[in-house]
């Protein structure tokens, strides 16, 4: 057996996603519905499995049943080699209190770093829609001798002011400031136009993370925070550097998709990385079985198209049945009904929902079990739309789990 670095994953799965409401109303953010078949953090899942990194401890907190349920039922490794995929919830073993910041989250489950003694912890967001090959990462950051390395991507400074933004010495490698969302973000060494995003992903040497921890701890200021507090504690010891995600390549990857990495933060954002997976070259390709996103599928039948119903340019998951409607430009999830009559464009369907007769439905996101009744209409009226339902910023209508629409 090949023998490499000993590092433990620790996937950040504790966050409320008050941005996405409602969609995140009754389930942790990391646990909504993505692509038609997938959960979000079966993402940095299938990521950090595909590179071999498979000692992985989920850190949950908020609403995390379905998260729970889905990492305990989806991510079953054998234990034959050690491996596993595990959801920790808030154990309270400090004392009675929940995680009060992402730091805090792991210095009170650091007895899986005891337990595990690795020489290196990844530390990544569990929300983003991206392929990677975190194993490039640690090469890197072995190279380094860094005692945390942060992943970078590329984005135009005009941008940037909306992320965390990474500033570099000169050499465009050692991080010489970690800001929060700078009004003027600094650019990247011989590229002016560009600054360099924090991506979330951290990988640490094991020691430099639990000295961090406990200094942050112990302090009283702090909001024990990864990025706001942790990573610059490590840049003003000059022991921080940053890792391009331009220098990543996945197999597989297309010239067109290569280096895709989406915040899914927001409505829109949400509703937009759908609308990345559906044209004919899409701009972020599910389709890569070099790199696949892995998930558990269902045992449902095929998707199936009666009486003229049809889809262009979007995807229909199995069990759905498309009956004399008409599909466009959209992602309808697993086990969907949409019947006669009815038009669909620029939508995000999740699995369950039932839409009937002649109704009209465009840039909307309906959740879980959504019932339309006949004649509906979403998305063409945004007036009524906001009386009653969620309208997002760019006018996307979201109806919740389980609502039936309005006539």
């Amino acid at each position: 057996m090949k023998s490499g670095p000993h590092v433990l994953g620790i996937v950040l799965a504790g966050g409320a996603g008050k941005r996405l409401l409602p969609l995140t109303a009754d389930r942790a953010k990391p646990a909504v519905p993505f692509g038609g078949s997938y959960r979000l953090i079966d993402f940095v899942l299938s990521n950090l499995i595909n590179s071999g990194l498979r000692r992985v401890a989920v850190l949950t907190q908020y609403k995390s049943h379905s998260l729970d349920r889905h990492i305990t039922t989806t991510w079953r490794l054998s234990p034959l080699l050690g491996d596993y995929v595990t959801p920790v919830p808030a154990q309270q073993r400090l004392g009675p209190r929940w995680f009060t910041g992402s730091a805090d989250a792991i210095f009170q489950s650091l007895n899986l770093i005891n337990d595990e003694q690795p020489d290196y912890v990844a530390v990544f967001g569990a929300d983003h829609v991206y392929r990677m090959d975190p194993m490039q990462m640690i090469e890197a950051h072995i190279d380094s001798g860094a005692s945390v390395t942060v992943a970078g991507i590329r984005q135009p400074r005009s941008l940037a002011h909306q992320f965390g933004v990474i500033e570099t010495t000169a050499d465009g490698e050692r991080i010489s400031r970690f800001l929060e969302k700078p009004a003027d973000p600094p650019a990247i060494p011989g590229a002016p136009d560009e600054s360099y995003v924090s991506m979330g992903n951290y990988l640490f040497t094991t020691e430099a993370l639990i000295d961090a921890l406990r200094s942050d701890a112990a302090d009283e200021g702090s909001v024990h925070d990864m990025g706001g507090n942790i990573i610059p504690m490590l840049v003003d010891e000059g022991s921080a550097y940053v890792y391009d995600f331009d220098r990543n390549v996945v197999p597989g990857a297309t010239e067109r998709d290569r280096g895709y990495w989406r915040d899914v933060g927001t409505l829109d954002a949400y509703h937009d990385a759908h609308m990345d997976l559906v044209s004919v070259h899409p701009i972020f390709n599910l389709y890569n079985r070099r790199w696949p996103i892995l998930t558990n599928h269902l045992t449902l039948p095929p998707a199936k198209f009666v009486e003229g119903g049809n889809a262009h340019e979007s995807m229909v998951g199995t069990g759905s049945v498309i009956s004399g409607a008409h599909v466009r430009s959209s992602v309808i999830s697993f086990d969907v009904q949409v019947q006669g009559g009815s038009y669909l464009e620029g939508c995000v369907v999740l699995p369950g929902a039932r839409i009937g007769r002649n109704a009209v439905i465009r840039r909307a996101i309906l959740d879980k079990n959504v019932i339309v009744p006949d004649g509906a209409q979403i998305g063409v009226d945004l007036e009524r739309d906001r009386e009653l339902y969620t309208v997002s910023e760019s006018g996307v209508v979201v109806l919740g789990k389980g609502v039936t629409a309005a006539l």
